[in-house]
């Protein structure tokens, strides 16, 4: 890693991110170093939903500090403009004090966010946000993707027909005149970061991973994800907490589609992370965090 450098550990969700980043961690501490983790997620940031959100328990922060999870309430909305702000004042804060960040996550737009700067689009106008989210209560997601489709197929594309946020978002940028063809296939992703960073991608092969993300759904239902979601919608759960991986579906108690949702999620983070510039991809199937931290931690001259 470079001097006064940030390193991020980027993968698909379920893949052992946290594992693999706790024990990279304690190699630091014994070296003299001050590892501390600011995570990447979108929804972590929310208390309430750590169940679902699979966010780091007791145990593992004490092994590893982390930032920026649990710091909102589940009825805040919460944007990649605020945590970009965010990101960026425990980053730029961590070298100063010089400690060493690890920047981790599986969120493609949030790890850009913490490392880089950001172009972000506008937001919407009073009252074209509300009435899409009217739209999509009447109509369902499925219909709004179908109409999406029709006038932006490019950004369809990149969307799934259930991601209730990403289609009512584009749909309003749409109405402004602001969602516009990409300018090429790394648009969430530059060179050009903030502070020098090494960009490790942890990967699995995929009917590894899905194995592990249907056993990880099983252990978030065996350990009260579905109560927790009840009482996150009962409270008045934002629109941006309820976009989180299966919080739609287990109010259905829909144990199956939440974990056909999560595994087509996991395979977009895959092609997006495959297609980044400058990204050392590290294979960890059947290797145990110690090996795979060791490997991180002496990369290749």
């Amino acid at each position: 890693m470079p001097a006064a450098g940030v390193l991020a550990l980027f993968g698909p969700t379920a893949v052992g991110k946290t594992d693999v980043a706790i024990t990279l961690a304690e190699r630091m501490r014994a070296r003299g170093e001050r590892p501390v983790a600011v995570s990447a997620d979108a929804l972590q940031v929310y208390v309430g939903m750590e169940t679902l959100t699979g966010t780091p328990g007791a145990e593992q922060r004490a092994r590893l500090e982390h930032r920026l999870i649990g710091i909102r309430p589940l009825d805040a909305r919460f944007s990649v403009a605020e945590y970009a702000d965010l990101a960026h004042g425990e980053i730029d804060g961590l070298l100063a004090a010089g400690a060493a960040p690890i920047v981790v996550g599986g969120t493609g737009l949030y790890l850009r966010a913490a490392l880089a700067e950001l172009a972000l689009r506008p937001p919407p106008r009073p009252g074209v946000r509300e009435r899409w989210e009217a739209e999509l209560l009447a109509r369902g997601p499925e219909a709004l993707h179908e109409q999406l489709a029709r006038d932006a197929p490019w950004a369809a594309r990149t969307i799934d027909p259930h991601d209730r946020h990403r289609i009512v978002r584009s749909l309003e940028l749409l109405e402004q005149g602001a969602l516009i063809p990409p300018p090429g296939p790394n648009r969430l992703w530059t060179t050009d970061t903030r502070h020098p960073t090494r960009l490790v991608g942890l990967i699995r092969g995929r009917d590894e991973l899905y194995a592990r993300i249907d056993a990880r759904v099983d252990a978030m239902v065996a350990a009260g994800a579905i109560d927790e979601v009840r009482r996150a919608d009962a409270s008045g759960a934002s629109p941006t907490a309820r976009v989180a991986l299966g919080f739609e579906e287990l109010l259905r108690g829909d144990i199956e589609a939440m974990k056909q949702r999560t595994r087509r999620y996991a395979r977009r983070q895959l092609t997006w992370m495959r297609k980044l510039p400058d990204v050392e991809l590290v294979d960890i199937a059947g290797r145990e965090p110690e090996e795979i931290a060791a490997d991180i931690d002496s990369p290749p001259a």
